[in-house]
């Protein structure tokens, strides 16, 4: 439904999913308002001279603001279906208001940056001077007078909105939902293939030893992505494990645990008799512990603990599993490898990771849902293979996509396995009850990030399908966009970069690739069924708009907000470019050198802060109107063969990353040392660095193959670049 304000990134298509429009509304509001908050932060610094009353606005939008970011972060981790629409209402107000405030902010940052580009740090201070006082008279001070006010009555139509919704109490769960697990747990075993080596192994390693071994208590924690079978492989170690036990028991526990619930449940299972004398519901989670312990004591059990999701709750379950040295076994499974290392903190406890199905199973497991056989009809061969790349072997999806072709009736037509495979990738929008419910499990690992990284994780969006994505690129970007949020001014943003990049990685929620000996990471790729669902998740309000999938004749959006083109953007017309208005976008990226000569002129993108062309064919482009795009934080030029920089690149002034590798450039331009704000320089390989170079003193990261090579002089130099890491 059309929000209350009518966007400024206003959809192409006012329809969405409320998968869609509640991650949007809630994350996007988020992500929207961490940026603004820093740079409202940065406008009332001293240097800007901001009239005392604008100043004292400024700060109560800020305290005000954070307020609501705060409510907002409690709701955005309610599924999308637990919430009432007003929720989505208010969520969408606050994300415009951020937006509006944020135009105002880079409005009067543009014209003060603007003033002092010019070549001298002591020129820029003394326009800057003049700028102040401009303020204090004339245009200048009606059009802040006049945007100050208008900020501040939306803000207050918005708190009594917040007010009257009581939105910072909401609970964080308002309806009982069907475990999605059940099925597995309960259902047929007509889709347990290719777990049987995997099972057997973890027989093996849980029951193999010797007499004293053999009756210790062992721990093993299945880890893995979700999707790949933790719970199914689980379930069937639990039922084919011949040793007989005193006491059994499967239990779920689910991202939203409830401690007392998951310990009534786990003595309901061992003994059904004293959960009912005892009144389990009335018993506190001590007293319930201690019941446990109690009945466990001096007995061999096998317990399986599925699906948790954090440290303390394992804790808690570990506390009501005693060890009586009777050879009792536990397993648990998680998607995250921090909770499986913690479960396994002992040297004889074990982690098996989860892999995906080889091709061989992948297909008869497709086969075998579709047409009840593992032969593939004539003419489908590739097709089939296709789509089976996408899914990577991974079972949730494979049954998911195989139940749509099955439920399908034209699915005997190949027409129909064409449409699916032409659509993963660019959301599975219409898929059945099976599709949603492959999205709804993959969906829980999202739910569980805190704001900040579901925005970074949407931002891979702009990624086309198998791209190597490198974890320093990803992190400035992640940075540039303002959705790296720091607390501890004296933190190092990249280094908070890159714990937001492991722990995706240690959730299982992106691949690494490329790693080094000592366990770094080099870059990363996203599973194109999660990215899938990043797709579905980061298009419906512009977040991120991907012209290659918007068909000609298709209207765009009036503004957009982050643009990227993945391919191609031949079906697009003059006439559609010439309904939308660049002004706005603040992220700019192109990943096919196919259509350099397509690119906009980068004159209108006035309030760019990511301008991303890796591998773009600029050679004999003149970037000297780069030196327009003031607000620019990430400038990545890496692969274009455009030459040496033009002088003009000192002008900017917020510049944090330059990425210049393999640009085909010998030197580098002095005015790059103007540059105070430049966090991240990347040299191409023939580049030396000239004189002066410490003056880049919010430097932590400098790369080149040339960068070794120094002279006494440049050796003193570089020990005065104190922050480098």
């Amino acid at each position: 439904p059309p929000t209350q304000v009518e966007s400024r990134h206003a959809r192409t298509d006012r329809v969405s999913s409320p998968l869609k429009h509640h991650a949007q509304s809630l994350v996007f509001a988020i992500g929207a308002m961490g940026s603004l908050l820093l740079k409202l932060g940065e406008v009332i610094k001293d240097e800007y001279k901001l009239q005392k009353g604008v100043q004292k606005k400024v700060k109560s939008f800020s305290a005000e603001l954070d307020v609501m970011r705060a409510a907002l972060g409690k709701v955005a981790d309610v599924p999308w279906d637990q919430l009432d629409e007003q929720v989505n209402l208010w969520a969408a107000d606050v994300r415009e208001l951020s937006y509006y405030m944020e135009d105002v902010v880079d409005s009067f940052l543009m014209r003060v940056e603007g003033c002092g580009s010019d070549a001298n740090q002591a020129r820029f201070k003394k326009l800057m001077a003049n700028m102040a006082n401009q303020f204090k008279k004339g245009k200048a001070r009606h059009e802040i007078s006049t945007a100050i006010n208008e900020i501040h009555k939306r803000l207050q139509d918005v708190t009594r909105r917040h007010e009257r919704y009581n939105l910072a109490n909401l609970p964080a769960a308002t309806r009982t939902t069907v475990d999605p697990f059940l099925e597995v747990l309960y259902g047929d075993k007509k889709n347990i293939i290719g777990l049987d080596k995997a099972r057997d192994d973890i027989i093996k390693k849980i029951t193999e030893g010797d007499l004293v071994s053999k009756a210790q208590l062992k721990i093993l924690s299945i880890v893995g992505f979700g999707g790949l079978g933790k719970t199914t492989l689980a379930r069937e170690v639990y039922e084919t494990l011949p040793t007989k036990f005193d006491y059994k028991a499967f239990v779920s526990v689910s991202r939203n645990q409830d401690m007392h619930k998951v310990l009534s449940n786990l003595l309901f299972k061992l003994d059904k008799k004293r959960h009912a004398s005892l009144n389990a519901a009335n018993l506190d989670v001590e007293q319930l512990i201690i019941v446990v312990r109690e009945l466990l004591s001096k007995k061999r059990y096998f317990i399986i603990i599925d699906d948790l999701w954090n440290k303390v709750a394992w804790t808690t379950i570990r506390y009501a599993l005693i060890d009586g040295g009777c050879g009792s076994i536990i397993i648990t499974t998680t998607r995250l490898l921090d909770v499986s290392e913690i479960c396994c903190s002992s040297k004889d406890d074990m982690i098996h990771q989860m892999k995906p199905l080889s091709y061989h199973d992948s297909h008869k497991l497709f086969y075998g849902r579709i047409f009840s056989s593992e032969v593939c009809p004539s003419g489908f061969e590739q097709v089939s293979r296709e789509i089976l790349k996408k899914c990577a072997g991974v079972p949730l999806a494979i049954i998911s996509l195989a139940s749509y072709l099955a439920n399908n009736q034209r699915a005997n037509q190949i027409d129909q396995w064409y449409v699916l495979l032409n659509s993963i990738g660019h959301g599975l929008q219409n898929g059945d009850d099976h599709v949603k419910k492959m999205k709804r499990i993959l969906s829980l690992s999202y739910y569980d990030l805190s704001p900040y990284l579901k925005t970074c994780l949407l931002y891979l969006s702009i990624f086309p399908e198998d791209h190597q994505i490198s974890r320093d690129e990803l992190i400035s970007i992640w940075i540039c966009g303002g959705f790296i949020q720091v607390k501890d001014e004296t933190a190092s943003l990249l280094e908070l970069g890159e714990s937001y990049f492991n722990e995706l990685v240690n959730r299982n929620m992106i691949m690494p690739i490329n790693i080094h000996a000592d366990g770094r990471v080099e870059a990363c790729c996203v599973h194109d069924i999660m990215l899938d669902l990043i797709f579905e998740l980061a298009s419906g309000e512009n977040f991120v708009t991907i012209l290659d999938v918007i068909k000609g004749g298709t209207p765009l959006a009036k503004k957009f907000c982050r643009l990227d083109i993945q391919k191609s953007m031949t079906d697009l017309t003059n006439a559609q470019m010439a309904t939308t208005s660049m002004t706005k976008v603040r992220s700019f990226s192109i990943f096919s050198p196919a259509i350099t000569k397509r690119i906009p002129p980068l004159s209108i993108f006035q309030f760019l802060g990511v301008l991303d062309l890796e591998g773009c064919d600029l050679q004999g482009v003149d970037l000297r109107h780069v030196e327009n795009l003031l607000l620019l934080r990430h400038l990545g030029l890496r692969g274009t063969k455009v030459g040496n920089l033009p002088k003009e690149i000192g002008k900017l002034q917020l510049l944090q990353t330059l990425d210049l590798h393999w640009t085909n450039s010998t030197e580098l331009p002095s005015s790059v040392f103007q540059l105070g704000n430049l966090m991240c320089l990347i040299l191409d390989s023939n580049m030396q660095l000239p004189k002066g170079f410490c003056n880049l003193t919010c430097l932590e990261q400098l790369k080149g193959d040339g960068v070794g090579h120094f002279s006494a002089d440049s050796a003193e130099e570089l020990g005065r670049l104190d922050r480098l890491r």
